[in-house]
């Protein structure tokens, strides 16, 4: 048990080391692109599947609420949470348009739509993100090494890895330092 324990942590530790350290400039350029959203009035709409869902809705409190710093709230909401929503599209239209028809009726030019898949393919997500970048979104594609994902977003984060755990411990890694960069830069500049 203690060499698995052990041999998780290293996993973890080089799939964070290697996605970072290729990353860094492209999460600099998405943590200002938030900012300017967030300044300007937009929102970020979250959405995928299973954990990455839970994801979501981590990612969605950490702005609305707070991160680091006392701060007004920042627009950010989970399409993952509201089961009559989701439920009513799956069982009149189909699992493939729960995001679709949430992005078609929340989303504005100019919002982030932040789309989260470990395998890059997930059929709800690829099709929520084509038709946010139709409307006018930013998109931030969160996935791992493979998929459609990558090629729609504007901010592709692609983890490489097979392992969706390690895949998802980078995702929530990335998306608490958009935040603190995100907060950093809009309400604390001396800080950066």
């Amino acid at each position: 048990m203690k060499n698995l324990i052990q041999q998780s942590v290293e996993e973890s530790i080089q799939a964070k080391k290697e996605f970072f350290s290729k990353n860094i400039e492209k999460i600099e350029a998405c943590a200002s692109m938030m900012a300017t959203t967030f300044k300007k009035g937009r929102k970020i709409l979250l959405f995928g599947n299973g954990g990455s869902a839970a994801d979501c809705q981590h990612i969605a409190a950490e702005f609305v609420n707070r991160f680091q710093m006392e701060r007004r709230p920042l627009p950010a909401i989970a399409l993952t949470t509201d089961t009559s929503v989701i439920t009513s599209i799956g069982n009149d239209y189909s699992f493939e348009d729960i995001f679709f028809k949430q992005i078609q009726a929340l989303g504005k030019k100019g919002d982030i739509a932040l789309g989260i898949s470990t395998s890059g393919n997930s059929p709800n997500v690829i099709k929520a993100v084509r038709k946010a970048k139709q409307m006018g979104l930013s998109i931030v594609g969160f996935s791992g090494n493979n998929g459609k994902l990558k090629e729609l977003s504007d901010f592709p984060f692609c983890v490489d890895s097979n392992t969706t755990a390690r895949i998802q411990e980078v995702h929530i890694l990335l998306a608490h330092i958009l935040c603190d960069l995100t907060e950093r830069i809009l309400f604390n500049e001396r800080s950066i």
